[in-house]
């Protein structure tokens, strides 16, 4: 039984047309995946012809039938082109039980572009976070710069953690980074006097309150960061700085020093 006659139940005109499709040509093919009809559609993705540029040309359109993804998905020499599998999973129409599956295969940064879609499902966007922050440790500098630029709230942070000081740099200007990441982060052994001055340099984060008493609570804070930050404090957090168990001895020192001053000023 040929594939024409596999559609099986339809009439003698419709099987002509699968036939004509089955084995059409090139330049043919893609006037055919234009039709609407979901029967000439499945036919052409049988035909040995079929590549690429007519599955990507196909991915552009809006408002496929459901089977017509699953035919993609389903016939695996479809998807050896991963711009076309790409494609497949960026389609907003692309089926959750059909895309998930496919992220596995995808390059780090290409998970990231996945992530920034704006169509994107949440439950897509989670798999595709996740499937980064498995693979973040075995990254190169470069690759982790431009997540830490590009990424997600979660991948951003994870980034973070790992405290290394370009990636940190890179971090803090990521318009994803949320204030209570930063905050954990200044507060971890992964925090060293420098990225901690990376922080307290920062446009973004230098103003935050929160953020400046967990720079002044650090032990490995650099005392220019007591220097500029104190004075504008008040009295009562200036005590509340002497009571922490974190801060050595230099720093609730200079703690000491700027209450002494203020009231010497009074």
């Amino acid at each position: 039984m040929d594939d024409a006659a596999s559609f099986g139940g339809i009439d003698q005109n419709m099987s002509q047309q699968l036939q004509q499709v089955l084995t059409a040509d090139k330049d043919e093919l893609f006037q055919i995946l234009q039709e609407q009809s979901d029967m000439l559609l499945q036919a052409a993705l049988r035909n040995p012809l079929i590549d690429e540029n007519h599955l990507l040309a196909l991915l552009k359109r809006r408002g496929l039938p459901e089977s017509i993804f699953a035919a993609i998905y389903a016939g695996k020499r479809l998807l050896e082109s991963y711009r076309a599998m790409f494609a497949l999973v960026c389609h907003p129409e692309t089926p959750p039980h059909i895309a998930q599956p496919l992220l596995h295969r995808f390059y780090i940064l290409d998970l990231a572009k996945v992530c920034a879609m704006p169509a994107v499902t949440p439950d897509l966007r989670q798999i595709a976070e996740r499937c980064i922050v498995q693979r973040l440790p075995t990254q190169p500098l470069g690759t982790k710069l431009t997540l830490a630029r590009r990424g997600t709230s979660a991948v951003t942070e994870m980034l973070l953690r790992e405290g290394l000081a370009p990636v940190v740099e890179a971090c803090l200007n990521n318009p994803h980074l949320k204030e209570g990441a930063v905050n954990q982060f200044i507060s971890s052994f992964q925090s060293t006097a420098e990225t901690i001055s990376m922080v307290a340099r920062n446009g973004r984060w230098k103003g935050r309150p929160n953020i400046r008493l967990a720079i002044l609570k650090n032990p490995r804070t650099p005392a220019i960061w007591f220097t500029l930050f104190l004075p504008g404090l008040p009295s009562q957090v200036l005590r509340e700085l002497l009571c922490s168990q974190r801060m050595t001895y230099a720093q609730k020192e200079l703690v000491r020093q700027a209450m002494h001053g203020r009231r010497a000023a009074q």
